[in-house]
């Protein structure tokens, strides 16, 4: 699938997974407190922001590192109850 809709999909899973938890790695680190689970978010973020470094430096897995970085980012907007609109929006703004 090579157009947005993919990650408006992703997007909204983790939507779903915040406001209907079920067993899974989304839902499981936005279950705990608001600051624990925020923390929990943070650092998977600069995780896979060191991973990313990394990989880019090493010449390997750069896609796959920033997919990951990608998605946990995705997920603290999530958290946070940003709306996808609001991301492309911005994009949009950032465009002009």
């Amino acid at each position: 699938m090579a157009d947005d809709k993919i990650l408006r999909d992703v997007y909204e899973v983790l939507e779903s997974r915040r406001d209907s938890p079920i067993d899974s790695y989304t839902s499981n680190i936005m279950k705990d407190s608001d600051k624990k689970a925020e923390d929990k978010i943070l650092e998977k973020i600069a995780e896979e922001c060191g991973e990313t470094l990394i990989a880019s430096k090493n010449d390997e897995n750069l896609v796959y590192e920033s997919v990951d970085l990608i998605f946990h980012t995705l997920l603290l907007l999530a958290y946070k109850g940003v709306e996808f609109d609001e991301i492309l929006e911005e994009f949009e703004r950032r465009r002009k």
